[in-house]
């Protein structure tokens, strides 16, 4: 997807916390992402990286805190003023949205147009170019509740795209997705959208390869920011996932590979770099 016309924003997140039933699922979260940065949300299950997009993105309303998209706060704007600027792609789609795949895809530009207007050749243009590098133009005519989950996944990713928008949130992107398009998509992503994007990951391996900088959360809070070669040591990934690692520099890329290790005993998780570790997925 061309970047044209995407001038991407600065996201700067300030105590950001959302309670329900008593409980903090979010606490307190400050973090931000420069214009044009990819960013990774990481921590294991449970650690309220969903629930802080989803504050972030508006389907959710934050308890406290605010976040700010170059100075604006995003809980001050309509809903369609949020979507010309916010695109987001949540972690599992619904699958109902009785459409075409084009149709869907095209609902991106809706934010940008009056609610009479229909599509012009330009909006055409774009979802169709959208669908190609997601690899996907081939499902075009597709009814959407037809499609796999991982084939749902690449439209989203497609119909965000269109919108092109300042900030892109993406919710496990890569779900559902064979190891091919998951390097595609975060390749498209991350180095050819041309806005700013905000990922949360499992794969702590493609997080170091295409992120900037990573935040990492436990239990709500944000326990760690920075690079991923900074962030991802075996101390961490030992207190906030509890498993032992080895972190080693990929031979070709020099990102952080992380190695995880049978046993997760003291020892173990201090353990050194392995020399000549295994290649990253990404």
């Amino acid at each position: 997807m061309t970047p044209a016309h995407v001038a991407p924003a600065r996201l700067t997140v300030e105590g950001m916390t959302y309670e329900t039933g008593g409980r903090r699922l979010v606490d307190g979260v400050d973090l931000t992402a420069a214009p044009g940065e990819t960013v990774g949300l990481v921590g294991p299950n449970g650690s309220g990286k969903t629930t802080l997009l989803r504050c972030l993105y508006g389907t959710l309303r934050p308890t406290a805190g605010r976040a700010l998209l170059d100075g604006d706060d995003l809980a001050g704007l309509t809903a369609k003023a949020r979507a010309r600027r916010v695109a987001a792609v949540p972690q599992d789609g619904r699958a109902d949205i009785e459409l075409t795949v084009r149709e869907v895809v095209a609902m991106g530009r809706s934010p940008h147009k009056r609610f009479w207007e229909g599509d012009t050749a330009a909006d055409t243009a774009l979802a169709a170019e959208a669908l190609a590098r997601v690899g996907a133009a081939g499902l075009a005519d597709r009814a959407f509740p037809t499609l796999s989950g991982g084939e749902r996944q690449r439209v989203l990713v497609a119909r965000a795209l269109v919108q092109r928008p300042a900030l892109l949130v993406l919710d496990e992107p890569t779900n559902h997705l064979d190891i091919r398009h998951q390097l595609d998509v975060l390749g498209l992503v991350a180095r050819e959208s041309g806005a700013t994007c905000l990922l949360a990951l499992h794969d702590l391996n493609l997080a170091a390869y295409y992120c900037d900088r990573l935040h990492v959360l436990r239990a709500g809070r944000l326990v760690a920011s920075g690079p991923p070669a900074e962030v991802l040591t075996p101390g961490l990934l030992a207190d906030v996932y509890g498993v032992g690692a080895a972190i080693t520099p990929h031979p070709v890329t020099g990102t952080p590979v992380v190695v995880y290790l049978p046993d997760t005993g003291p020892a173990r998780r201090t353990a050194p770099p392995v020399p000549g570790g295994p290649r990253p997925s990404a």
